[in-house]
This record gives C-alpha cells, structure tokens and sequence, in this order.
C-alpha cells in the first residue's frame, strides 16, 4: 500500500469512528461487492428460479447465477420481439437488535437497488415501494422492531418498475441493466432527538452557512457547530438556540482565510454539529466540506472561486466486470487515481449517481464532479423524479467536489425538475443540461454532444459557453486521445470553451455467468473505455496523459543548436510550475543485436523549477553536462506538488544515420558478394545468403539464409502503397565490392538493391507525390503466424494513427505477438498489430528466423499485420497492401460516429485531415536475415531484459 492510500485509507477510518459516535450502524448486507452476507433468495423466472437458494448481498443476480441478462438497448436488437424480463426476485434475512437501541430510531437504509424495491420488517410494511434504482432511501422501522429477539426482513425486488417513466429513464438505456440489491443494506440507529441531515454552504471568502434539519426536538437546547481544518485545528465556531418543536435551524459565521477547495487544491475542512440538552451533548455529526464558490458567468465561463476553468473531463459508469454495479471502495480510488493520472480534473457520473465512496475520494484527491439524475434518452415524470432529486441531493450536496447537477442526458431532461435542485442544495449549484443536439443550452451552457471541428469553432464563437458532456466517442480505437489535441486547443484558446468530458473511462465489459464467465461487452454497445473492462491501458490512455499535462512542452525534436532549454507553457489554472519538480536522464539505448530492451541511465540530474505562472509560457534549464550529445537519448520527467508524475518526455540525441552504424558495428565478417541471374530473376549471393529479385517487377522474391537452402518468407517488395507501377527498366551491377540491382518505373519511382559483403540487404527506394494521401511508403508480405514478437528502437510500446502519435516515448520496446483487437477480448496491451512511430530499427523473432530492419533517414511509421481502428460494417480506415510496411505517412483515425464511418476524418480537425505531400521522398533500409557471427563460429544471442521504461 503506497503512502498515499495509506493517508486516505486512515481518514476514512477516522471518519467512521467520528460517524459512529452520532448513529449506531449495523450492517444487514455486506459492506461491498467483496465483503458480501448471504440472504435466502428466489426469483420467478430464468435461471435457478422459482425455489428458495442464498445470495449474497449486495450484489447482482446475474452475477450470482439468477435470471437472464439484458443490455439496455436489447430493444433495438429484438425489434417487435423485445420484451422486458419481468424478473422478481424475494429476499429473506433474519437479523437481532441489542435491547441497548429501544427508545432510539431505527431506519433501514438502502443505498441502491434495482429497480422497484418492497421492504417488510416481520411481514409489516416498511413504507411505499420504492421506485428508481441508484438512489439511497431509507425507512423508519423503529415501531416494527423486536428487541432482544429474531426479526425478519423480507424484500421484494422487481426489475421491472411500475412506474413506465423509470424504466424509461433507466432501462432503456446504452449500458447492462442488472437485478438486484447491489449497494449496501444497513440498520441505523439514532437517539430520538437528532440531527437528521445538514446543507453546507462554505464560500471562497470563508463565510459558512448551514441548514441543520431536526428531527423529535421535544426541549430547549442549543446546536454548536465547530469547524476544523486538516490538522484538527480549531479554526471557527458559533451556536444556535434550539425550541421544542423545532425541525430546522440556520447558522451563519465566518472563517478567516480559509484554504480553498479545487480540483489542483483539495483542501477539506470538518464541521462538528452538537446538539445539546442543558449542556449535556445529546448528538453528533459531523461532514467533509470545502471552502469554494462556482460562478457561471453567462458568456464568459466557468469559475471556481473567482478563476475560470476548463474540465478536462471524462464519463464514468460504476463499473466491474465480475460484479457489475456492485463494487467497492478500493475500485473507487482506482479510478479517481486512473482519472488524475491521464491529468484530468473532472469526471462526469454517467448516468447516475456514484457510490459514496467514489465522491469522498473525489473530495479528497481533487476532482470536479457532474452528478448526474438519471434519464437516458428518456425522462423521469414529474412525479417519481422530484422523490429521486430529493434523495440524490440530500445524500450528495455536501460534497465540495460537486459543481453542477445534471438534469438527464441526451433528452432525459424533465424541464419540471430544474428548480427542484436548489430546495435540497444550500449552496444552489448550476444546473445542466447533458444533450445531444443543438439549441439546449441551460443556464448559459450548452453541452452539445458530439459536434465535429468546425461546429465546435463556431459554438464557441456564440453567446454561450461551450462544455461537451460528451465528445470524441472512443468505441474501439478511435475517439479518446484521437484528434483530441486539437479540441484541446480549440477550448484552451477560447475564451468561452469550458473543456468536456470523454466518452468513455473503460469498456463496459460484463462476465457473463451464463457464458462460462466470458467478458461481453455487448457488440459495437458497449467497448466504448479508453480503459479496458479490468482497467487495462489502451493508448488514448498515454496520449490523453501528455495532451492533458499542466506542464506543456510541445518540443518534438531537439534543434541543431539545443542548449538545455526546453520551452514551455503553464496549463494549470492556480498553481505555479515552481511547485512541480523536473528531472532529466541521459541514457544509452540498447542496440539491435543484443536481444535486449530498455536503456541504461548514464547520468541524471535535477532542473530548477521555474516561476511561470498560470498560463503564462517560459523555459526549464536543464543544465546537462558538456558532452551529453555523446549519449543516445535525453528524459525530461515533470512531478505535481504532491509527488504524481506528470508526464514523462523523451528525445533521441542520435540521428538514425548514426543508429544505422550500429549494424555494421556488430558485423565484424565478410564474405564475397556476386549475382547470377536466369530467365525470371536476379540472385544476389553473400557466403550463405541467397536473395532473389523479380526481373518484372524488381521486387524481392525470396530470401534464403543457409548453405541447406533453408528460406525465410519475408518477400513481395517493396510495392508502393500510393499508385500503381510499371516497371520500365531494370539492370544489374557492381558497386565496389557491393552488388546492386536498380529497377525503374514508368511513373518515376526508381528501387535499388544493394547487398554488402557484411550480409546487410540494402534497399533504396524515391518515388514522387502531389497531393492528399492517406498512406505513402512501401510494404512487404510476412506470414503472421511465424513471428513470435517484435523489439524495436523508436516510439511506443503502443501504435498511434496520424491524429494520435502523442503518449509515446523513445525507448528500445519489445513486446510478444498478440491478437488483440482494442476494446475486446483479450485486452492483451500494448497491441502488437498498428503503426509504430518513428521507428531506427525493428527486429522481428520469427519461427524461421529473426529479421533486423533499419532505417537511415528520420521518422518512419512501420505497420505490423492487419488491424483495424473503427470495426463496423468493414474496418477502417483500409490497410495498405501486403502485411508489413515502412511508411513516411500514415492514416488520420475518424470515431464510430456516422459522419466519420467512411474514414472522412478531416471533420475532426487539422491533425485528422489527410496526408497533404508534396516532392520526392526517399529512405534507405537496412535488412539483415539471421543473427551475426560473433567470429568463434556462433550467434550472437543475449537474454532479454524487462523494460527500464515503464508506466
């Protein structure tokens, strides 16, 4: 456990036993998903239905082996033969109270179940069904209980609401609808005079106001609020008289300087609430709150605490595969953790309330939070809605973390329920509305989901402000990180872009109890995370990380002239770069013949932080050594004040003219080079090296790597990805001791084989564009099921598109063939099939042979095997020819949404547009087949090493 859960893990302790002295608890259930009690159970259809078994609470009773599975959308893949499953299933606990809690209240608490929800204490009545599934509610069963003695709770859950507005809202809807009590079941006791909620409102200039509702006053007395900061200190107090009779009661003061709450400070504050009785303090309570005040500022922005924000947002489903819904602490704190580590500080609760927990941690950690009422696509009426605003906000509303309620999403939106936020809220946060077309603003924001480029360039030059609740859909590989560095800058630069949230955090992948325990994620439904289901990292993952950093440095290579001054901007919004910390590595990469990964740290130091302030641009100093271009590569790492790192960014010091002497470094013999040719081809002979070109076409036709004939199957290139050719001439020579074979095209491409005494395979190739592209190099083919792995030198370990190479460092990368298709089964990351960028060298392990590729010029893309971006219909974007590539232009990736289906990606912005070239391109690749002599007679092979560079 690292310090920081640690801190966390003792707060949260500390909280229970402060709350403990205000309400006794006793759980029923379980207290998560992984701490669960076991209940009697049946249910009236699917699996293991209609006789008594046990389940356990909370949880979900697809995931316990009852009933059947519906995604919300099941409407669409039934058409007219889409019914609901009408399931129901019965829920029995025996369970004692201590003689101790007569004369106090007793409430059962439920804090989520789905979906309508009878209770029975000893076969009376609890109260009305309740309606709505991810709302906490309570009864008062304090005239129902058996002291001392067995009582029983019996609960009827149906799936299936009553009310047609809340199946509306929450079943039909694009996610899983699971069964069940999935949250906590609890009993709590009270003294009969008590506190029973309180309404915090804590502003930026330190004035506290609360509502202290009463419950049972039957005598004077006074209420006495302490407020503490984080070391407990004593920092502001006052009191209020307290009537028989009384059930409300305000009180007002002031806090000199306080710290504020945001998302980059979380600075939380206590209030101690203590109902007294003639001096003798009768009842406890207390709550986390925050100093901070939220301003929307019609036609100008968001602001916390007087300074305007931005979200760099994401949409969040609670969410575990094996428990669905039902999950725990520890997975909260995951993914706030996740969240601030991709440099986020706002994450929507789509679409519905959170787990407690999850809001505490947001409080804690930082995070800028939109609780959102359910209604997807579909409203709550008037009628069950206002119940569940009440319970949503008086559960939630002390939360600082919280700046805005959600009213529904995408049309989900009961205009009646505005108003009925700010009864519950004291602080009268703003109310949105998250909706998928144009013309929606509310209360001066409009979230729009999904507009292109230049849509969004033309919202922000409107009277609104512009905060996307959801844009840049990430189902399979596109969205996320996809062409999100140029929505970043449209809404950083705008003085009415608000930022927006991603959609998604992870794909919503449910084990399937009635498949053998396969992950489903339900088709094209529900792959939608820039995470996958068990919270594995896709490559949106990195690029959102570096897009989003506070700390930005744009600087891709390093110049000619490069001193140690790195330029960079301040994206914060309150915190100055002199509270972060740099320090760089110089560090030598591993060569191609080793057969390791990784690098070696040669030296490292620390850079002085510098004062910029927010957003403000300026210079680190990284004061290297004198001789650091001597070394191969240069890291630069940024951590926040509280010890997070920011980003890691990497830069090769070595041109890959000067990689490429690595090769003959390690080939320390030679051997006669001659050609021979017949009626079809010319042979090119190296000791036991044979290579075969096509006189047709002048591509390489096979490759042979022993004196026995053995033959490798790397052959059919290059073919150029762009046009057809012709051949127009082709002609064998000497060059030295070298023997070359030049073939010319019709259309001016020209190729060139050379083979080197060292048993390099040299291959230059020019060819000449004009025009958009989406591809431009050469391919060969390569049977995909003989390579075992691939190592290589450049950027990685993930593929990137044209629109997404951010998020990925230099290093020696090696990763083990995969089949992973990103956002299903196996989430096996990083993918081993895509573009890798800016690639010296890749060596292939294949089960003939290892195969070594260089390159002499810079920045070239290599494309392993068939893989796709956006899986319809067909997949997109489409492939080059053959299997694998070396590429100087690779594809823009589009979103699953309709108008970037036929890979019309330039809606998406500058980096989305196609390929524009012009001129004459040329590179040189270095081949070598087999692993070098080492001169005493055998190969060279070393070990592998585990990564140095690692997340």
């Amino acid at each position: 456990m690292n310090f920081s859960l640690k801190i966390f893990a003792f707060l949260c302790v500390c909280s229970q036993l402060l709350f403990s002295q205000s309400k006794e608890i006793r759980f029923l259930s379980g207290k998560d998903a992984e701490h669960t009690e076991s209940w009697d159970f049946w249910i009236n259809s699917g699996r293991k239905s209609g006789k008594w078994s046990e389940i356990q609470v909370p949880s979900h009773w697809e995931q316990q082996g009852f009933g059947a599975y519906n995604y919300g959308r099941d409407y669409v893949t039934y058409g007219k033969n889409f019914q609901f499953h009408d399931e129901t299933g019965l829920y029995k606990r025996k369970f004692t109270v201590p003689n101790s809690w007569k004369n106090k209240t007793i409430s059962i608490v439920f804090e989520g179940s789905m979906t309508d929800t009878e209770v029975k204490i000893n076969g009376k009545s609890a109260g009305t069904v309740h309606q709505g599934a991810f709302y906490e509610f309570k009864y008062n069963i304090s005239d129902k209980i058996r002291f001392g003695k067995e009582n029983v709770i019996e609960v009827r859950v149906s799936k299936m609401s009553a009310d047609k507005s809340v199946n509306n809202a929450e079943r039909l809807a694009d996610y899983w609808i699971l069964g069940g009590i999935f949250r906590p079941v609890y009993l709590e006791a009270t003294s009969k005079q008590h506190i029973s909620r309180t309404a915090i409102d804590a502003r930026a200039d330190g004035s506290f106001h609360a509502d202290i509702h009463l419950k049972g006053i039957n005598h004077a007395g006074n209420i006495k609020v302490e407020l503490f900061d984080a070391q407990n200190t004593l920092v502001g107090e006052s009191q209020v008289q307290v009537q028989k009779g009384d059930t409300l009661k305000q009180i007002r003061f002031s806090v000199k300087n306080p710290k504020l709450w945001t998302a980059e400070t979380p600075d939380l504050y206590k209030a101690r609430f203590n109902l007294d009785k003639n001096g003798k303090k009768i009842f406890q309570t207390e709550e986390k709150f925050g100093f901070r005040t939220i301003e929307i500022r019609k036609g100008d922005g968001i602001f916390i605490n007087g300074t305007k924000v931005k979200m760099k947002g994401i949409n969040r489903h609670v969410w575990w595969p094996e428990t669905g819904r039902a999950i725990t602490e520890n997975i909260d704190l995951m993914d706030v953790k996740l969240i601030k580590e991709m440099n986020m500080n706002a994450v929507r609760c789509s679409h519905y309330p959170p787990d407690k927990s999850f809001l505490r941690i947001c409080d804690s950690l930082g995070l800028y939070v939109l609780d959102e009422l359910a209604g997807w696509q579909k409203k709550y009426s008037t009628e069950a809605g206002k119940k569940l605003v009440k319970e949503m906000v008086i559960r939630d509303a002390n939360h600082p973390s919280i700046i805005f309620w959600s009213n529904g999403n995408e049309g989900g939106h009961n205009f009646d329920l505005d108003t009925e936020f700010a009864k519950y809220d004291l602080s009268g946060r703003p109310v949105i509305h998250a909706h998928h077309k144009p013309g929606n603003a509310f209360n001066g924001i409009d979230c729009n989901h999904y507009e292109d480029y230049n849509s969004t360039r033309k919202i922000l030059e409107g009277e609104n402000i512009y905060m996307p609740t959801e844009f840049l859909h990430a189902q399979d590989d596109g969205g996320g990180g996809t062409s999100l560095a140029d929505y970043w800058e449209l809404h950083w630069n705008s003085g009415k872009g608000a930022g927006g949230f991603l959609w998604a955090f992870a794909d919503e992948g449910l084990v399937r109890t009635d498949f053998n325990n396969q992950i489903d994620v339900n088709a094209i439904n529900a792959p939608d995370g820039v995470l996958g289901p068990h919270r594995e990292k896709e490559g949106s993952f990195y690029a959102i990380r570096e897009i989003y950093s506070p700390v930005k440095i744009d600087l891709k290579t390093l110049p000619a002239d490069f001193n140690g001054l790195i330029p960079v901007e301040n994206r914060y919004h309150l915190t100055n770069i002199n509270d972060c910390r740099f320090e760089w590595k110089l560090v030598k990469f591993k060569t191609p013949f080793s057969s390791e990964s990784g690098f070696d740290v040669i030296q490292k130091g620390k850079a002085e932080s510098p004062d910029i302030r927010p957003a403000e641009k300026g210079y680190i100093r990284l004061n290297l050594p004198a001789d650091f271009r001597g070394q191969d590569g240069l890291l630069l790492t940024a951590t926040d004040a509280f010890g997070k790192e920011l980003y890691t960014w990497t830069w090769k010091l070595k041109s890959n003219d000067k990689v490429s002497e690595q090769f003959s470094k390690s080939l320390i013999k030679e051997f006669p080079v001659s050609a021979v040719e017949n009626d079809s081809l010319f042979i090119l002979k190296s000791d036991e090296k044979e290579f075969a070109i096509g006189k047709k076409d002048g591509l390489l036709k096979s490759v042979i790597v022993d004196k026995k004939g053995k033959k490798m199957s790397f052959r059919n290139g290059p073919v150029f990805v762009t046009g057809t050719t012709e051949l127009s001439g082709i002609r064998s020579f000497a060059e030295g001791k070298r023997q070359c074979i030049e073939a010319k095209y019709r259309n001016g491409n020209t190729v060139l084989w050379k083979l080197n005494p060292d048993g390099i395979l040299e291959l230059s190739y020019e060819y000449s564009l004009s025009g958009d592209y989406q591809l431009a190099g050469v391919s060969f083919d390569e049977p995909e099921n003989y390579v075992i792995s691939a190592r290589w030198m450049g950027k990685g370990p993930y593929h990137v598109w044209k629109n997404r190479t951010q998020g990925q460092a230099y290093n020696v990368w090696q990763n083990l063939k995969n089949s992973t298709r990103t956002g299903q089964s196996p989430w096996i990351y990083p993918e081993f099939k895509g573009y890798f960028d800016d690639v010296s060298w890749m060596q292939l392990d294949t089960a003939e042979g290892k195969i070594t590729v260089g390159t002499k010029q810079e920045r070239m893309f290599v494309r392993l095997f068939d893989f796709y971006g956006i899986y319809g219909a067909e997949g997109y974007p489409k492939l080059p020819g053959g299997n694998i590539s070396f590429l100087d232009a690779i594809p823009p990736l589009g979103t699953v949404l309709a108008f970037n289906i036929n890979d019309k990606t330039e809606s998406l912005g500058p980096e989305s547009e196609p390929n524009h070239l012009e001129g004459t391109f040329r590179r040189t690749l270095y081949f070598y087949f087999g692993l070098p002599d080492r001169g005493d007679g055998n190969k060279q092979f070393i070990m592998p090493k585990e990564n140095i560079l690692t997340d």
